[in-house]
């Protein structure tokens, strides 16, 4: 059972999670993209390493010294349209925290590196959800095995919209889920349309703290 000051906690950091997003889409609009990365790491880190809702124990907190990220790659941002391929499937996703969750599929983006199922959570708030699992997941050096999530609208991860109701999308903000820092979280992960065999070193990498 969750207690109210987790509860609490992991309300807080929601709140600060969707500043930062905030503040990476004015910086990409008003800067560069580069400066948006540069700041979401920046402000990342700092969660990470004092927020008491942070994945991370106390232990990993003691030795972190920031999120292992990849150079900014400019040719990774883009902006797609989802289509109607699979609109309307169902995905279903037994999580150990949160119950079951339910998906919606809206549709279909094409990437440069391949087409992605764009998702839509079916509870309450609603949230556009789009993970990857690349070519790198589960290498050393690589990317977590169980995939990263790109946007989880409902907590905040949202890059903006494009022009003709298309979604920015830039793999330079690949993240980590939670349940890659910690067991005791059980997060929804990417199937089979959501896997792409290129390799991706792009965003956050794999690292044990």
């Amino acid at each position: 059972m969750v207690s109210p000051a987790s509860a609490l906690r992991t309300a807080d950091w929601r709140r600060h999670m969707f500043g930062i997003y905030d503040q990476v889409r004015r910086a990409a609009e008003e800067e560069s993209p580069s400066a948006a990365h540069s700041l979401w790491r920046r402000e990342r880190d700092r969660l990470f390493a004092s927020h008491p809702a942070s994945p991370l124990g106390d232990e990993a907190k003691a030795r972190f010294e920031g999120l292992s990220v990849a150079p900014y790659d400019p040719e990774l941002r883009f902006q797609a349209v989802i289509d109607d391929d699979g609109t309307g499937e169902h995905m279903e996703v037994a999580t150990g925290t949160d119950g079951t969750v339910f998906f919606e599929r809206l549709g279909t983006v094409s990437t440069p590196v391949g087409k992605l199922a764009v998702w839509r959570l079916e509870t309450y708030g609603g949230g556009i959800f789009l993970p990857v699992r690349d070519g790198l997941a589960g290498a050393p050096g690589g990317t977590y095995g169980g995939g990263r999530y790109l946007l989880d609208t409902i907590k905040g991860a949202h890059l903006g919209e494009g022009p003709g109701d298309s979604l920015v999308l830039d793999f330079n903000f690949l993240y980590n889920p939670s349940c890659a820092y910690d067991e005791r979280w059980a997060c929804p992960l990417p199937g089979p349309d959501n896997r792409v065999d290129i390799p991706l070193l792009a965003g956050e990498l794999y690292t044990e703290y």
